[in-house]
């Protein structure tokens, strides 16, 4: 008779000693206060939100480099490898597709655009013209690193993924004499996510400081202005996430409850930072204690970060189409449902140059209008409200991405329903201590 696990109800915290999350969501209103009511205050704290940031992104390079070579070259079958890129990149592909669709509805649905004066600052559209999205064969060209240090330096995660993978396989293919790095590999994972813990611990104070700066900046009279746009992006994005990802979620038989309780902090951290390398770090952690083999969540998650913007590409299409019936009143042209079908279809390749391009999501939205002959002065328009909608879209991306790596581990047939099932409780800090992983024990003591 198989020896059942009985999770022990957790110990009830005292209500001094908020969880994480709790702290998070308290320093994410009193920064909003602080903008409101001291707006100059909410400037000066901004450098909080500096600090946290970098904070992150000193961890992202080792905790992905040392998660993937221990994920591959410890698993010992390159096949497996393979055939999951082909998976992720299936579902990344058919996710993103639908969340475009959904965009598409609503916009059409809400008519937001109706009735908005394109009236721009031009230096504005100036500065982002500047830049460009990358196309398909510059993408593939960035993926492989001329200096992976270079890479380390600049963050650039899907560089680091690619690099990571390689090396995983060298190691992997020196069998004896590649252990001593798989060791060392091993030991600097469990370091890192000792170190994302002592940073998160800075989280309530990074994302206080974040919202009293957009606060103060933006003034709460921002919210109403172009509110429709604004409410349309946040009810897709809802439909988007309950619709599709929990259907999803259900098929695949992942344990939604506890999977909501294991993302509710990353997701928290995106949308307060509009960064999703923020949440990064705190999203592999979890989705691994959640019971998705490291190697998945290693491969997964970075590549999702160019891959599965899934917020983002239902943002794309949604404020493309609201241009264009803003642009109606001054051009007189009405943009069918057949030539939104095609800007679809080309913003399904464009968005895949998201990655490594500032002021991403806004560089493809003004290529795409000046390829359908579209006025770019709806993007200065947008320019001024775009963090607050880049709030929703950045936290969608980090829950799709999580979600991803759970279903490409069931996808797999690798996916730890038992881990699942004692997420966040005692008897997980009790596996995590006999397993011999004391930096995940911690984590599960004070993060849930």
């Amino acid at each position: 008779m198989a020896n059942l696990t009985v999770a022990t109800p957790p110990e009830k915290r005292p209500w001094y000693k908020p969880s994480l999350t709790t702290q998070i969501l308290i320093g994410l209103v009193l920064g909003g206060v602080l903008g409101y009511v001291s707006p100059g205050w909410g400037n000066k704290v901004f450098f909080l939100r500096d600090i946290f940031l970098n904070m992150i992104k000193s961890i992202i390079a080792p905790l992905v480099f040392s998660t993937l070579v221990i994920g591959i070259a410890g698993g010992g079958d390159l096949k497996k490898v393979g055939r999951m890129g082909v998976k992720a990149l299936l579902y990344f592909e058919i996710v993103t597709t639908i969340a475009l669709f959904i965009g598409l509805a609503i916009v059409n649905l809400t008519q937001p655009g109706k009735g908005v004066s394109l009236v721009a600052n031009s230096s504005e559209v100036a500065n982002l013209a500047q830049n460009h999205p990358k196309t398909l064969v510059e993408t593939i060209v960035h993926i492989f690193p001329a200096s992976v240090v270079d890479s380390m330096v600049r963050g650039d995660v899907l560089q680091i993924v690619a690099f990571s993978v390689l090396f995983a396989m060298a190691v992997s293919a020196m069998r004896e004499k590649g252990k001593p790095v798989l060791e060392f590999c091993d030991s600097l994972s469990q370091v890192m996510f000792k170190f994302t813990g002592y940073v998160m611990m800075f989280a309530p104070i990074g994302v206080g400081a974040a919202m009293a700066h957009t606060v103060g900046t933006k003034g709460l009279g921002v919210l109403w202005n172009l509110f429709k746009l604004i409410g349309s992006l946040y009810l897709a994005l809802f439909i988007f996430v309950v619709v599709v990802l929990g259907a999803v979620a259900l098929i695949a038989r992942i344990p939604i409850r506890k999977f909501l309780k294991a993302v509710r902090e990353p997701f928290v951290i995106a949308f307060a930072t509009t960064s999703s390398e923020s949440a990064l770090p705190k999203a592999m952690e979890v989705m691994e204690r959640l019971g998705v083999p490291p190697r998945i969540v290693g491969f997964v998650m970075p590549t999702g970060y160019s891959f599965n913007l899934d917020g983002t590409t239902l943002y794309l299409a949604m404020a493309s189409v609201f241009v264009a019936q803003a642009a109606e009143a001054t051009t007189g042209q009405h943009m069918g449902f057949g030539r939104q079908v095609v800007m679809m279809l080309t913003l399904i390749v464009t968005s895949k140059g998201v990655a490594a391009v500032p002021r991403a999501a806004l560089v493809i939205l003004l290529a795409t209008l000046a390829t359908f002959n579209l006025p770019i002065e709806g993007v200065a328009v947008i320019f001024g409200i775009d963090e607050l909608m880049d709030m929703g879209r950045t936290s969608v991306n980090v829950l799709g991405n999580c979600m991803a790596t759970a279903i490409i581990a069931r996808w797999e047939g690798e996916f730890d329903d038992e881990r699942a099932k004692i997420f966040g409780t005692p008897a997980e800090r009790s596996l995590d201590l006999k397993e011999g992983e004391p930096a995940f024990a911690a984590a599960a003591a004070e993060g849930d």
